[in-house]
């Protein structure tokens, strides 16, 4: 699965580089390592408007949700299973792309898990990429107040994200700039299409440190 990122480019790399621009900079706050389990708010590129950078917190809360409890079990949504699962079912095709200069995985080095070695994972030919999820937005009952969130999307691991993350062997739905452009444009890129090609065929040009 996917937990931690890196978002370490400048907003000049990043509005440059997905031709975009930001709803709001001054809350744009590049680091070296992002734990989604903070549920931190991230500049995200929208479906509904792929010109601007939003900002989302992830950790998707459907819009049926009672309260905020569920976004740590929606963190990651399997690409296999989105048509199926209550909380992704009714948004697929409210689709994102979180801009990212890395993720990170930990491969098990023993069978329980207690040793661990950290990988950060990046392409090669692409500082700056894309990961690929679904938004939601939300209005909380108790005080009306909306919150607009992201999941990112995992699928089957390649070959070389096998051998790091060897024990679910998962891993994010990466793009370029291009293919993250025809991913916000619904349709251009289909489910079934990703599940087939992993949508970048990553294997030789993934980085690992």
């Amino acid at each position: 699965m996917c937990y931690n990122v890196q978002q370490k480019a400048t907003i000049k790399e990043l509005t440059e580089r997905f031709n975009a621009q930001f709803d709001m900079p001054a809350l744009y706050n590049p680091k070296n390592i992002i734990s989604g389990f903070d549920f931190p708010l991230l500049p995200v590129l929208k479906s509904d408007a792929p010109e601007v950078f939003q900002f989302l917190n992830w950790g998707l809360i459907p819009h049926w949700a009672k309260d905020e409890e569920i976004r740590k079990n929606t963190l990651n949504a399997k690409l296999e299973t989105i048509g199926e699962v209550a909380s992704f079912k009714d948004v697929n095709d409210q689709r994102c792309v979180l801009p990212v200069t890395g993720f990170y995985e930990w491969k098990w080095l023993d069978s329980k898990g207690k040793r661990k070695e950290k990988y950060l994972i990046q392409l090669e030919k692409q500082p700056v990429f894309g990961l690929a999820g679904l938004y939601s937005s939300w209005t909380n009952p108790k005080n009306g107040e909306i919150t607009d969130s992201f999941s990112l999307l995992t699928t089957e691991a390649n070959e070389i994200m096998a051998e790091i993350h060897n024990i679910k062997k998962r891993m994010p739905l990466i793009m370029d700039t291009q293919q993250a452009k025809e991913w916000l444009r619904n349709g251009n890129i289909n489910l079934n299409d990703c599940l087939k090609t992993k949508c970048i065929e990553s294997d030789g040009q993934l980085g690992l440190f």
